[in-house]
């Protein structure tokens, strides 16, 4: 009898590959871990993969069953080179594939939004994940955590628009769910935490569980953009600014229950995350 074959996680190391990567091997599934260094990953089979270099996708699809799609981070258009990757992933006999993309990008939308479109005419199971804004948003070297760290703030223009924060473990718990399952979700799901908060609430919700005044600092979206363009390029600012006005405008105040429908348990508080990672 033939193994069993792998599931591919591209971005194996990042903040929700790494924790896709830890559920598919706690369920006993054989994992190739990949990344653009094959950085060794425990329990998994590291290879090495770049979206901008299709000689290393052949090595990755070998045996490959499903595979956990991250888009290339920072890519304007980003189903220029996903999409040639995953024809040939069908052709090669990938049965399954999922994708994470955003609450705040439809099917046909923008960047990946074009490879949400696509997907189901490329697999017969497939999912795309659309979770709301990371909790992990607020760790590590991001922009928020900077400026948390230097500022005592949080710099925003989305006024008193709230969002769903989500955490990362729920999304790929949600992930793994969908990788395995006898049945594919089929269809995209949007994933929120249990409750839409303000950034004047979060910065209140920091400040109470860190001991650190935190406050919520309103910038116009011209002055966001401006700030977003002095790290990355300017038309991917204008986007990223765009996406606080409709936060401002009520785009993501909602809550859904497809981590509680998908996993069996409720998702995360922000509570939670914050006595946990930040405390």
């Amino acid at each position: 009898m033939n193994a069993p074959g792998f599931t591919l996680v591209i971005g194996a190391t990042g903040t929700t590959g790494s924790r896709v990567t830890a559920g598919l091997l706690a369920e006993g599934r054989r994992v190739k871990a990949a990344g653009r260094n094959a950085t060794p990953v425990e329990g998994a089979q590291a290879v090495r993969f770049d979206w901008n270099e299709p000689a290393t996708w052949g090595g990755a699809l070998d045996r490959v069953e499903g595979v956990y799609l991250v888009p290339p981070i920072g890519s304007a258009d980003p189903a220029a080179v996903m999409l040639p990757f995953l024809r040939r992933a069908r052709a090669a006999g990938v049965r399954r594939a999922v994708l994470l993309s955003s609450s705040a990008i439809p099917a046909g939308g923008p960047a990946v939004g074009q490879v949400h479109q696509e997907l189901p005419g490329l697999f017969e199971e497939w999912a795309v994940l659309r979770p709301s804004w990371f909790m992990q948003n607020f760790t590590g070297s991001t922009p928020h955590a900077r400026s948390i760290r230097e500022d005592g703030a949080l710099l925003t223009a989305t006024g008193d628009g709230r969002v769903g924060f989500v955490d990362a473990g729920d999304i790929a718990a949600v992930a793994v769910r969908s990788l395995i399952a006898d049945q594919a979700p089929n269809t995209d799901l949007v994933l929120t935490g249990p409750q839409a908060l303000s950034y004047a609430e979060v910065a209140a919700l920091l400040t109470e569980v860190t001991g650190r005044p935190v406050v919520h600092r309103r910038l116009t979206v011209e002055e966001m953009r401006d700030r977003w363009a002095a790290e990355i390029p300017a038309e991917f600012a204008t986007m990223l600014a765009g996406l606080d006005r409709a936060i401002a405008d009520g785009a993501e105040d909602r809550t859904t229950d497809t981590v509680q429908r998908l996993t069996g348990r409720p998702p995360g508080t922000f509570r939670d995350f914050a006595e946990r990672e930040l405390r």
